[in-house]
C-alpha cells in the first residue's frame, strides 16, 4: 500500500509539472502569436500619381492576414478637415495594397488610421505628406496676340481682296476735260482764240474799227473839198 501511495503522489506531481509547462508554453505562444498577428509597423502609406490623377496607397505586410480597417483623413493645422475614405485590408507576407482616389495637392498632410481588433488601433506615424509637385500640370496661358498694323491701302467695303485700287492720277482729282475748247469756233471770229489770244482781243478789235471809221471820214471830207475847189 505504501508503494502504491508513493506512485500516485509521483504521478500527480508529474501531471502538475506538465500542466505548468503546457500553460507557460501556451502563454508564450499566445504572446508570440499576438505580436506576429498584426502590428502598426506592418502598414505603410504613399501618395502617388495615376496618370494625371492623385491616389493614396496603403500596404499591409501582415503575414497572418488579420483584417484591418484603414481610414484616411485630410488634415490642416493638426485637425481633420475631410474623410477621404475607409477600406478593409487583409495583409500577406508579400504585401497587400489598397488604393484611395484622392486629387491631393502638393505638400498636403494626411492621417492614416489602422484598426485591427484586438491588436492595432492607432495611426501610421508620421503622417503622410504629399510630394511638392501636383500630378496634373497646369496649362500654360497662350501668349497675347500682337496688334496688327493697318495696311497702307485698306480695301473698301464690298471690294474683293486683291483688287487693285485706282492710283491718285486715275482718281477724281483730275479735272474733267473742257469740251468747249474742242468745239469749232464760230464764223467771223479771229483765229487769235485758236492761237491762244487772251480776253483783250475784243478791245483791240474795237479800237481798230474806230480808227478805220475815222480814216474813212477823213478821206470823204478830203474828196469833198477837192470837188468844191474845182467848180467855177
Amino acid at each position: 500500500m505504501a508503494v502504491l501511495s508513493v506512485s500516485r503522489r509521483t504521478a500527480a506531481r508529474s501531471v502538475r509539472a506538465l500542466g505548468v509547462v503546457s500553460a507557460s508554453a501556451a502563454l508564450a505562444l499566445g504572446v508570440a502569436g499576438t505580436a506576429a498577428a498584426c502590428n502598426i509597423n506592418e502598414f505603410s502609406a504613399e501618395a502617388k500619381c495615376d496618370g494625371d490623377k492623385g491616389v493614396i496607397t496603403v500596404t499591409d505586410v501582415d503575414p497572418a492576414g488579420v483584417p484591418a480597417t484603414v481610414t484616411v483623413f485630410l488634415q490642416n493645422n493638426g485637425a481633420d478637415i475631410k474623410k477621404v475614405g475607409e477600406q478593409v485590408v487583409k495583409g500577406s507576407r508579400e504585401g497587400t495594397t489598397i488604393t484611395f482616389e484622392e486629387d491631393w495637392k502638393p505638400n498636403a498632410e494626411y492621417r492614416i488610421h489602422v484598426k485591427a481588433t484586438p491588436y492595432v488601433d492607432e495611426d501610421i506615424k508620421p503622417n503622410l505628406t504629399t510630394p511638392g509637385t501636383a500630378c496634373k500640370k497646369t496649362e500654360e496661358e497662350p501668349p497675347a496676340p500682337t496688334p496688327s498694323t493697318p495696311s497702307e491701302n485698306p480695301s473698301t467695303p464690298g471690294e474683293e481682296p486683291g483688287t487693285p485700287t485706282p492710283s491718285a492720277s486715275e482718281s477724281g482729282s483730275t479735272p474733267p476735260a473742257d469740251t468747249a475748247s474742242n468745239a469749232p469756233s464760230p464764223a467771223g471770229e479771229s483765229n487769235l482764240a485758236e492761237t491762244g489770244a487772251d480776253s483783250n482781243t475784243g478791245l483791240i478789235a474795237g479800237v481798230a474799227a474806230a480808227l478805220v471809221a475815222i480814216g474813212g471820214g477823213a478821206v470823204f471830207f478830203g474828196m469833198r473839198r477837192r470837188g468844191a475847189s474845182g467848180r467855177p
